[in-house]
């Protein structure tokens, strides 16, 4: 009985979990002090012999107790190392996380470079200058190779920006020093520099200009010479560095950009070279530049009176070239010089289509002149102020604070003609002079004085006719608006020799139309604007024109059908609306006039009488 009852409480000890082993110790003391008694009672050998198996029991469970307690701590601090491992292993991955994240910027950063080299590379197309060559004779006085391509460099670079305000630039113009070590690569030993300039005489399409100076029996001889550009010297004493300089930059520049010295040529006035030069370089220009040397062909021959062979040589430009729009302008310009001013409109609505409307891939300014003649002013004049104020005033038309003066006045701001007029330099050929001239004449008739209009037409037309010999294109458009002007200060006999001298344009037909109105020959003059209409069916000065005749002779119906049609094809025109405004004054709707002169103030806001009859057509529907 005690031994099955021993080894029934060993057995229950044997299957406990270790970390009871303190409370199993308590209980085993216990129970073989219990056993022990119990045994005492029967035999007191057993009771000896179960005493001193269960002290030894107990030794065992104490001896195991002391192991468990060295195993916790042991485990205790191995879970503390295992923690700091964790920790730190943490703390390695952030690393790890934050250089990855630092290098991969970095990596793109390498590879967007190459590709921008790569890509600079392919499409290079820059004018380098190279360091010329000297004698160690000029060297000494100064005269190094390297100061010698610095002075063309300059040159250059003058005619590039003189030409910059015409076209967009097809090359780029930097020196071969400019760009010297900034950012070494260890590995390979050359700079980010050297691999670029590399690159580019691989892979690009630059244009590497050098040469040589020497001493002659003259004084000095420059040549010059590079890629596609062939070799050719300049002579002159030895005190005319500069000037060899500036011939060699005007022959390099022709060579490497023909198209720009061809605009440049036109733009100096030197037409007739200009003419000369672009057809000699036509067959030796590249295909996808023969578009604007024919733009810089048709400016010289336009400019010099030539302007059938104008129209000509534009749409031929325009032919292999669509997207030419300054090319598609200036074919719009030419074409109403010569009389075909519906042609203009064809042609102005022909560069909207093929721009995808306004707004659309040509920038406004190239409207200017199919704003003109449909009417659209206020356009035109943003547009010609916001492309002088982007070129720091040269404008990529010509003479451009003239035209905003122009156009100013035909807005009806003498104000604003006069501060257009005020940036008008005081040096100025013939036809300058005789376009500033025709800008005072309008605000002198703005402001009443007709008197002093006419004299100051007069001048604008007799500079105008010295200048082209005779007369042609702008000046007999001009002729037109000095016959109406003559005929209002009550010269007619002037006003008579104007119309005589004028040709087949929309504004001789209609201001003929005013003359014979105004000099009692109805007929006449309703056959007149029949006539301007006719011509330019598509244009809406005809029918403003007529319109404004039949108000004077009391047919306002028919007055305000042709200052309907004139509306609807000059619907940003403000003359038409405000005319139209004043009909229906007189027809006793000052509601609907007051809509008609809102509608005009959008187009021209700083118009004095439009102002005036608005506020008295205000006044009136109170």
């Amino acid at each position: 009985m005690a031994e099955g009852l021993v080894g029934g409480a060993l057995g229950g000890e044997e299957e406990k979990p270790e970390v009871e082993a303190p409370g199993t110790l308590a209980g085993a003391e216990a129970f073989a002090a219990a056993v022990a008694a119990i045994a005492s009672r029967q035999d007191p050998e057993v009771a000896r012999d179960t005493s001193a198996f269960l002290k030894e029991q107990t030794r065992l469970l104490q001896t195991q107790r002391r192991h468990l307690d060295d195993e916790h701590t042991l485990r205790m601090t191995q879970l503390g190392h295992q923690s700091k491992l964790l920790r730190g292993q943490r703390i390695g991955q952030g690393f790890r996380i934050a250089f990855q994240v630092a290098v991969v910027p970095l990596v793109l950063v390498i590879i967007i470079g190459i590709a921008v080299m790569l890509h600079d590379a392919f499409t290079s197309r820059s004018v380098v200058i190279e360091s010329f060559d000297a004698p160690s004779s000029l060297i000494e006085r100064g005269i190094t190779g390297k100061v010698v391509a610095s002075g063309l460099l300059d040159e250059l670079t003058r005619l590039q920006a003189a030409t910059l305000g015409l076209r967009d630039r097809k090359r780029a113009l930097r020196n071969a020093w400019s760009s010297e070590v900034q950012l070494a690569v260890p590995e390979v030993g050359i700079s980010i520099g050297e691999i670029s300039r590399l690159l580019k005489a691989r892979l690009g399409h630059d244009l590497h200009i050098s040469g040589d100076v020497v001493e002659a029996p003259s004084g000095l001889a420059l040549t010059v010479r590079g890629d596609g550009v062939a070799a050719k010297t300049f002579r002159g004493a030895a005190g005319t560095l500069d000037s060899l300089t500036t011939q060699a930059a005007e022959y390099v520049y022709a060579q490497s950009q023909p198209a720009q010295w061809a605009q440049y040529l036109a733009t100096m006035g030197r037409y007739d070279e200009g003419i000369v030069f672009a057809r000699e370089a036509y067959s030796r220009t590249e295909p996808s530049e023969r578009g604007s040397l024919l733009l810089g062909l048709g400016l010289s021959l336009g400019l010099s009176g030539r302007h059938e062979e104008a129209v000509q040589t534009l749409r031929q430009a325009i032919a292999l070239d669509p997207s030419e729009y300054a090319g598609r302008s200036d074919l719009i310009w030419e074409e109403t010089i010569v009389g075909d001013e519906e042609a203009a409109w064809r042609d102005g609505m022909a560069m909207l289509k093929y721009a995808g409307g306004r707004p659309g891939r040509v920038s406004e300014l190239w409207y200017h002149n199919f704003d003109d003649l449909t009417g659209n002013l206020l356009a035109e004049r943003d547009a010609l102020v916001a492309d002088r104020d982007s070129t720091a005033g040269t404008g990529q038309t010509f003479r451009i604070n003239l035209q905003i003066a122009e156009v100013e006045i035909r807005l009806h701001d003498p104000i604003g003609a006069g501060q257009a007029l005020g940036l008008v330099s005081l040096n100025q050929d013939l036809f300058g002079q005789s376009r500033s001239r025709s800008v005072r004449a309008g605000i002198a008739a703005e402001a009443g004085d007709l008197q002093a209009a006419a004299s100051e037409i007069e001048a604008a037309t007799t500079a105008c006719a010295q200048f082209s010999s005779g007369g042609s294109g702008t000046c007999l458009v001009l002729i037109c608006q000095t016959a109406l002007i003559e005929e209002q200060a009550g010269h007619h006999d002037k006003a008579d020799a104007a119309l005589g001298a004028g040709g087949h344009y929309l504004d001789c037909y209609r201001f003929r139309g005013d003359i014979l109105d105004h000099r009692g020959d109805w007929a006449g003059a309703q056959k007149a604007y029949a006539d301007a209409v006719a011509l330019a069916p598509d244009l809406p000065a005809g029918y403003y024109s007529w319109g404004l005749a039949l108000s004077r002779h009391g047919d306002l119906a028919g007055a305000v059908a042709k200052l309907k049609d004139a509306n609807q094809r000059g619907p940003h025109w403000a003359d038409p609306l405000k005319s139209w405004g004043d009909l229906l004054v007189k027809l006793g709707q000052p509601k609907e006039a007051l809509a008609k002169y809102d509608e005009a103030l959008k187009y021209a806001p700083n118009w004095k009488q439009l102002k005036q009859a608005r506020e008295a057509a205000a006044n009136q529907k109170t």
